[in-house]
């Protein structure tokens, strides 16, 4: 299959990693109470989910996803301290990141960190993740330059926010230039259908990272095939994935926007490497 590469450069995974979910953004908690109770639920393989009201914090603060949100960083404050065994993955992650959309380079630097810092003031966010980033060796400078004045605020910020960490995910959907690699602590190097992602190959220069460097979305994933989804996702070196049998028809804009008919199913699949 194309995606086992003839590189010649043996793949970072072989199998026995924990992979873990990085959830893009559900839609308004209000409108879908039912996928932000499933992220605080003890046991869920969390990396990280994404909070995005209109593409951003919106105007104010809003008291649905001040509840989400306080609600997702309680579940993580009680793995961190051991309260639940089950959630040892949650405590290495279950950060809530704010969406900031870079807008292919266009959005002025001074909008991105206003934006950056009415998330942290309002919402305590983890990190940032930096929607529909430029892949292109041009926007580089521009987008390390955003990176580094991100991790400054999450690092400094008054009050201190998170834990200082991150993290930073670059919402790519693309291999981009490889110096983004440098530029934040994940890249998002696919975003597109199943029908693509089984098909679909790894660039030759993300064997030297290991696989928390990097997640996969894929949507219309039938449920028949999420070994076979699982297994693409390993071999191309993807820590974290969210994988989803909805593909955005039938009215449905956003096909991430909701749980997959079979997330109960694939959060046991991935989920017993959590108490090992």
């Amino acid at each position: 299959m194309p995606y086992l590469t003839s590189t010649g450069t043996a793949r970072r995974t072989g199998g026995a990693e924990q992979l873990g979910f990085g959830v893009p953004g559900y839609a308004h908690p209000l409108l879908a109470p039912a996928e932000w109770a499933e992220l605080a639920r003890p046991g869920t393989p969390l990396h990280w989910a994404v909070l995005n009201i209109d593409e951003g914090p919106g105007a104010r603060p809003d008291p649905h996803c001040l509840e989400a949100a306080g609600r997702l960083r309680n579940a993580r404050e009680r793995a961190v301290h051991g309260e639940d065994p089950r959630d040892s993955v949650r405590a290495a992650g279950g950060r809530l990141l704010g969406h900031l959309d870079l807008a292919f380079g266009s959005r002025p630097f001074g909008e991105l960190i206003a934006d950056a810092q009415s998330f942290l003031d309002w919402y305590r966010v983890d990190g940032f993740y930096l929607g529909h980033c430029p892949a292109g060796r041009a926007e580089l400078p521009a987008v390390r330059r955003l990176t580094s004045t991100l991790a400054t605020l999450l690092e400094h910020g008054d009050p201190p926010y998170g834990e200082g960490n991150g993290p930073l995910v670059l919402g790519l959907g693309t291999h981009p230039h490889p110096g983004y690699a440098e530029a934040a602590d994940q890249l998002v190097t696919f975003s597109g259908p199943w029908t693509d992602y089984r098909w679909s190959q790894v660039a030759e220069w993300t064997a030297s990272y290991p696989p928390e460097r990097f997640a996969h979305f894929v949507h219309g994933v039938p449920r028949t095939h999420l070994d076979e989804a699982m297994r693409i996702a390993r071999w191309q070196g993807a820590g974290t994935i969210f994988f989803t049998d909805r593909d955005g028809q039938q009215g449905q804009t956003d096909p991430f926007a909701a749980l997959p008919r079979y997330w109960d199913e694939i959060v046991s699949r991935i989920g017993p490497g959590i108490s090992e």
